[in-house]
């Protein structure tokens, strides 16, 4: 529990994470570039971000873009702000929020492009509707997504890779439309970085097949 508040304050004074209790947590809403990177670059956002693994590895990978980790467990928040501190890495933030939200912080086409990577897989069939792959959290997305800008979805769980493949059959708005359930041994693999998460590698090494799928959503 010491190491857990200790975590808290910490972040509660760090820069790179916009938290309840923190004035930008109210006022960044179309003003991630403008405000808090101060450039114009590319935004992506990684939701479910856990410790951060993914948001850190591609802010290393792509500098010229911008990445926000979000995620509403704070102690888990502290590690991606940590290596990025660690790093000087200028171009990633973390969000603490639980994305039921996401829309009060962010505007209508801000977001350049959408990870989704090994959320929770919620297997109860009454917690359908709280998967972040459903339809109900897809019609947020495409909300955020600029027209030209691709979702990207990581999973090693086949029955929520499985139910979100059913959710996006039924949508008649999704083009450049593709998927695997081996991403390892797929040509869609570069698309990923070949970075992975906590959680990926301790699946990987089980046995699991790496699920991928990305899309992006008709321009209306």
């Amino acid at each position: 529990m010491k190491s857990k508040l200790k975590r808290f304050e910490i972040i509660s004074s760090r820069a790179n994470v916009i938290e309840p209790g923190k004035e930008l947590f109210e006022t960044i809403k179309g003003k991630w570039n403008s405000v808090y990177f101060k450039n114009e670059n590319p935004l992506t956002v990684e939701f479910a971000c856990g410790r951060g693994e993914y948001s850190v590895g591609m802010a290393r990978a792509m500098p010229n873009r911008n990445f926000i980790g979000v995620d509403k467990k704070g102690d888990r928040l502290w590690k991606g702000s940590t290596w990025a501190v660690d790093e000087d890495l200028a171009n990633v933030a973390f969000l603490r929020t639980d994305i039921l939200f996401i829309e009060s912080f962010f505007e209508k086409g801000e977001l350049d492009e959408i990870w989704l990577t090994f959320p929770d897989p919620r297997p109860r069939i009454r917690d359908a509707k709280r998967r972040l792959s459903s339809s109900r959290y897809m019609d947020m997305y495409k909300k955020l997504l600029q027209p030209t800008g691709f979702f990207r979805f990581k999973t090693d769980n086949t029955d929520l890779f499985n139910f979100t493949m059913e959710e996006l059959f039924m949508r008649n708005d999704l083009i450049d439309f593709e998927y695997t359930h081996d991403l390892y041994e797929s040509e869609l693999r570069p698309e990923c970085h070949d970075i992975k998460t906590k959680y990926e590698e301790m699946f990987a090494a089980q046995g699991e097949k790496i699920k991928y799928l990305r899309f992006r959503f008709k321009e209306e």
